[in-house]
């Protein structure tokens, strides 16, 4: 057994495992590269490692210096892990949509944990990368590691994650699948695959399907740390320059519910507790072997641990209550039963009010939704994937907004957006109606309903009460303690 004299030497060299139970009845191997093994939870410490590594050759970051990073949790980690113990101060600026263990990791290696949002137009000056940069400037003997256009992220799997693949297959691999977000990880990795195999090697994208690298819309997703998110106020979408586009030979467009509960697989069937993108790659990882035979072999690649999304993924109320999970439970009719009618994914049947509608337009909207109350939503051109939860900004009604401009408190003109109500109380359409009734408390009328976090349509007080709606059973979460439409779930791409 090796002895190291620091954590740090024990960064990389993680183990490859067959999933035999997931690629039960599939031809072609398929091995994991279990990346959450190391000492920080993640793959990420491969990158923070050669980032520190070549800031200080660079004299970018000096004794005492201060080393500041906007994460989703995992790089800045590693950078606690790595920069702390050279004596370095480390700030994480972490989107508000990050699952809050990973923040709790962050403090514990001694980060100091900055919280910022995400979802903005890029060039919005509280967007999360604006507030790190700022830092920065502010800060003196400050570096921003910036992984998103740094080439020592990538330059590390180039070293190390893809010649350990190559080693521990015998040369054996055909096949890379990985997630992208800052890109480095499949850069690195997928480039030395591809000149070491004379380019025999196909690199494989696994991406959120709402992700703009595989052709999605940009549209917000649920699964943390990959994929890439462009909020429709972006003037100008950028990709990172860790990314090298003509590594990836092609994509694999995974939905939430796929990603997710493919994680939840991976720990009940594999003994793998590793994160959601892990579902999303494994996921892909599985459809793209159905296609090949055994002469071939697939390497996945496991970025993160599970236990970070503890309170998310693997928590069966918290998938339940945003749509994931339909599972039958003992306690009567779901919201599903109570809509009487199958909802439709597309959220087309639900009447919004776009944010950027006026308060005239959204009046005519309201007039032709049921009970006259309606979600607002933020605006976008198209929808091919639904409306995410995390887009729902409140609510208007017809009579709330009436009164507003016969009173002379609102103008026809003013938007939708800068004048939202209350948001409503958000139900998982495979939730229990007692659960439901439970989430609508005395306060609303109406809640949203969610199918794998979109919203598909709104429940009344009425048809839940027709469903068979009793008192809020033990565990039910009354209102104020539940998500409300609009409410940060999951990172929208944020880095890693």
């Amino acid at each position: 057994m090796a002895v190291h004299e620091s954590v740090v030497d024990a960064i990389g060299g993680t183990p490859l495992f067959r999933l035999a139970r997931l690629g039960a009845g599939i031809a072609a191997p398929v091995y994991a590269k279990a990346e959450f093994l190391n000492i920080g939870g993640s793959v990420k410490d491969r990158a923070a490692l050669s980032m520190i590594e070549a800031a200080e050759r660079d004299g970018l970051l000096r004794p005492g210096g201060t080393i500041v990073e906007a994460t989703s949790g995992n790089t800045g980690i590693g950078l606690a892990i790595v920069g702390r113990g050279r004596g370095y101060r480390v700030i994480a600026g972490v989107s508000d949509r990050s699952a809050r263990e990973k923040s709790d990791i962050l403090r514990a290696y001694g980060a100091e944990v900055v919280t910022a949002p995400t979802a903005l137009p890029v060039e919005h000056p509280d967007h999360l990368f604006n507030v790190v940069r700022r830092l920065t400037e502010e800060i003196p003997g400050a570096w921003l590691a910036n992984q998103y256009d740094n080439p020592a992220n990538p330059e590390a799997h180039l070293r190390t994650t893809g010649p350990e693949i190559w080693e521990q297959t015998g040369g054996r691999v055909t096949h890379f699948v990985a997630g992208v977000g800052t890109g480095g990880t499949i850069s690195g990795t997928g480039a030395f695959l591809k000149q070491v195999s004379g380019g025999a090697v196909t690199v494989v994208g696994a991406d959120p399907e709402a992700s703009v690298y595989g052709g999605g819309d940009g549209s917000p997703y649920f699964v943390e740390s990959i994929g890439h998110f462009v909020h429709p106020g972006t003037a100008e979408d950028r990709w990172p320059e860790s990314y090298r586009r003509e590594v990836v030979d092609r994509f694999e467009r995974i939905p939430d519910r796929e990603s997710l509960l493919t994680a939840r697989r991976l720990a009940r069937e594999e003994g793998l507790l590793a994160g959601p993108s892990s579902g999303t790659a494994v996921a892909a990882a599985l459809r793209l072997a159905r296609g090949l035979g055994p002469e071939d072999l697939v390497v996945v690649l496991l970025p993160d641990s599970g236990r970070s999304y503890l309170s998310k993924v693997f928590s069966d109320d918290w998938l339940r209550r945003w749509g994931f999970l339909e599972e039958p439970q003992d306690d009567g009719p779901t919201v599903r039963a109570a809509l009487g009618a199958a909802p439709d994914p597309s959220g087309r049947r639900l009447v919004t009010v776009p944010s950027d509608a006026s308060l005239a337009e959204a009046l005519v909207l309201l007039r032709g939704a049921p009970g006259g109350v309606a979600p607002v939503v933020t605006a976008r051109r198209a929808r091919p994937y639904g409306i995410s939860a995390t887009e729902v900004l409140g609510s208007l009604s017809a009579a709330a907004v009436g009164r507003a401009i016969a009173e002379g408190r609102a103008l026809p003109a003013d938007l939708a957006g800068d004048r939202p109500g209350p948001a409503l109380p958000t139900v998982g359409v495979g939730e229990s109606v007692r659960a439901a009734s439970a989430a609508l408390g005395a306060g609303h009328e109406a809640a949203v309903v969610l199918l794998d976090g979109r919203a598909v349509g709104l429940v009344h007080r009425s048809e839940l009460a027709g469903a068979g709606a009793g008192g809020p059973a033990a565990g039910d979460a009354p209102a104020g303690t539940r998500p409300v439409a609009g409410e940060p779930v999951s990172s929208t791409s944020g880095p890693s």
